[in-house]
């Protein structure tokens, strides 16, 4: 008999444990998983920014907020000029400062007062002329002409020339009896009697008013013309078409569209004016006569004239408040006016 014929036993299936083959039919050998930075190096570069305006941060710091805390403790010291070397040794007043330069009754609150009116009317006229002057240029100097950048560059020139040189050489304009102004008022056109006094008695005001606008109009007219560019031409040329005049255009298209920009013009032109110190400086003295008292140089001399430190850090602080009450109401109007808007 022949021997039982066993069955073959399978062969093991074979696993291939060889990557797929990259493009081009070759394959690689497996890939080790990337590994994420190290977390010490993320910090590093998240953190350069920061590193980098830190030297600014510290210069704001020192030149701006600094001062600002000192000053505010000096107005709760009685700080005269016996105690100006070494001022942290003058006695504390607490409130009475403060209560000094709010008494309207006194004679010092009734001057801080006179001199806060003065400012505001001085604000709110130099303002208003300087965005004017500097819209209605912008305007007419949109469209191109032969000799339009020169103009430009002319219109800047006010802007561009020291504080100091332009108010100094205005002040020589202002004088009395060789001053270029009463030259052309008097002998030139004939207007009026005698020779005017600039700068004492109420034309003082005027003096100032108009130094204040020749200087900053031109920076007016300069972020109204940047802010012009953003406008389309064809929203011009459909109005044309539609047979809108000049002041139509202006009206409907010009001045909605520089809403936003004539927004934070207003703010910065008002801050600049209402804390002017340089120009009623140079142009008066340290005495500024009663019609042009502005409240900065107000300060300057309850300050450093009568040697009442602690009085005038109480008036500065008092004037920073103010400032900060305007500007955030204005802020939160102007953003409820955009939201307004846009709904």
């Amino acid at each position: 008999m022949s021997a039982p014929v066993t069955p073959p036993t399978p062969a093991p299936l074979a696993v291939d444990t060889a990557q797929p083959p990259e493009r081009g039919g070759r394959a690689g050998p497996p890939k080790a998983r990337r590994r994420s930075p190290r977390a010490p190096g993320r910090i590093r570069k998240a953190g350069l920014p920061y590193l980098l305006l830190l030297p600014a941060l510290a210069l704001e710091l020192l030149i701006h907020l600094l001062p600002m805390v000192i000053g505010a403790v000096m107005s709760f010291k009685t700080l005269t000029q016996f105690f100006i070397r070494d001022w942290t040794s003058a006695p504390w007043a607490g409130l009475d400062n403060y209560r000094i330069s709010v008494d309207f009754s006194a004679p010092v609150g009734k001057d801080l007062l006179d001199s806060f009116v003065t400012t505001c009317l001085f604000t709110v006229a130099s303002v208003t002329l300087c965005w004017l002057l500097g819209t209605t240029a912008a305007v007419f100097t949109q469209d191109a002409f032969r000799g339009r950048g020169l103009l430009r560059a002319v219109f800047l020139v006010p802007y561009a020339l020291p504080v100091y040189a332009a108010v100094i050489t205005w002040a020589f304009m202002f004088q009395r009896d060789n001053g270029l102004v009463n030259h052309v008022l008097h002998d030139q056109l004939g207007l009026g009697g005698d020779r005017a006094f600039w700068l004492i008695g109420d034309n003082s005001f005027y003096a100032l008013l108009t130094v204040s606008v020749w200087k900053g109009w031109p920076f007016a007219f300069l972020v109204v013309t940047a802010g012009l560019q953003n406008i389309p031409q064809e929203l011009y040329e459909a109005a044309a078409i539609d047979g809108a005049g000049m002041w139509q255009r202006i009206r409907r298209i010009t001045l909605p569209s520089l809403r936003p920009v004539n927004q934070v013009l207003v703010l910065v032109l008002f801050l600049w004016t209402f804390n002017d110190f340089n120009t009623p400086y140079v142009l008066f003295g340290r005495s500024a006569p009663k019609s042009a008292d502005l409240i900065s140089l107000h300060i300057y001399q309850s300050s450093f004239v009568t040697w009442n430190f602690g009085t005038g850090a109480a008036m500065s602080v008092l004037l920073l408040l103010f400032l900060l009450v305007v500007t955030a109401g204005y802020l939160l109007l102007t953003s409820r006016g955009r939201k307004s808007a846009d709904a």
